[in-house]
């Protein structure tokens, strides 16, 4: 007799928004789904709770700030340092302002404007590669993106000018009905100098609040685990990415943003590989 396989259900790739309150909220981390590598959680500073301390521990973090005003003190081996950081209204204010903090720092994060508003992205690194650095919003690379209804703006802000082991972190602002990762593709094949293996996080915010987008993660055909999710999105929804192609839409009228990060096993920028049935749109 043929025993009946166990299907194990498959951990949820998005994650609705959390229920604003002061102080941090993890989100995701490695263990609870299906990311190996990345931890994100939001952080949200006022009155109430103005100031937020914690150590980097065995990782290395980027704090986004979406909106709002702080100081941030990193202390590490050589002695403490100061960032003035923030400034924008919102995540559809400008580029954004990226501090990164390396491995075994404490730090404190103080609010200094009514309200602040923020991600951190945390992945597991080997202290020695760098100290903290602060990327403000004139030194984020921007750069506008494909054409016609797939044209979108994308600011990366600790790439290639910050020495991370593992952390790769932008931001991608949709135009209304826009798609963006169009066409489709991937980084979760080592096919080097091609792709890299790295996974990836979205956390998205909409235009007005109450505007919603879709989001597709399919795996390419023959995979031997496939995977093909299709998601609505709302403002404050994270999306997990551990592998597959991952394009995404605003609706009509909404803006659409997300901040993204990678990490995986290699620290490229651009090693992905599009979706071959869909590549034609570059042409």
């Amino acid at each position: 007799m043929t025993a009946t396989p166990v299907l194990r259900p498959r951990p949820p790739l998005l994650i609705k928004s959390p229920e604003p309150r002061p102080g941090y909220t993890p989100i995701a981390c490695p263990g609870s789904g299906p990311l190996r590598w990345l931890s994100v959680g939001r952080l949200r500073l006022d009155w109430s709770i103005c100031c937020y301390e914690s150590t980097s521990g065995p990782a290395e973090l980027v704090l986004d700030i979406f909106g709002g005003r702080c100081k941030v003190t990193v202390r590490e081996a050589g002695g403490n340092s100061v960032y003035a950081a923030g400034g924008r209204a919102d995540a559809f204010g400008g580029p954004p302002a990226m501090l990164y903090i390396p491995p075994g720092c404490e730090y404190s994060i103080k609010c200094e404007s009514d309200e602040m508003n923020a991600i951190v992205f945390s992945a597991p690194a080997a202290a020695g590669r760098g100290g903290a650095l602060l990327v403000p919003p004139e030194q984020a690379e921007v750069q506008e993106v494909g054409r016609d209804n797939w044209s979108r703006c994308v600011m990366t802000g600790v790439g290639n000018n910050v020495a991370a082991q593992r952390l790769i972190v932008g931001e991608t602002l949709n135009p209304p009905g826009h798609w963006s990762s169009s066409p489709p593709h991937k980084h979760d094949s080592a096919q080097s100098p091609a792709e890299a293996v790295m996974e990836e996080v979205y956390h998205f915010q909409l235009q007005p609040r109450q505007g919603f987008g879709f989001i597709r993660v399919y795996t390419a055909p023959g995979d031997p685990e496939p995977l093909d999710e299709a998601m609505v999105i709302e403002d404050g929804d994270t999306v997990l990415i551990p592998r597959g192609y991952h394009p995404v839409v605003a609706g009509p009228g909404y803006r659409l943003h997300y901040t993204w990060a990678l990490a995986g096993e290699e620290r490229r920028y651009g090693a992905w590989s599009d979706d071959p049935r869909h590549a034609w749109i570059k042409l």
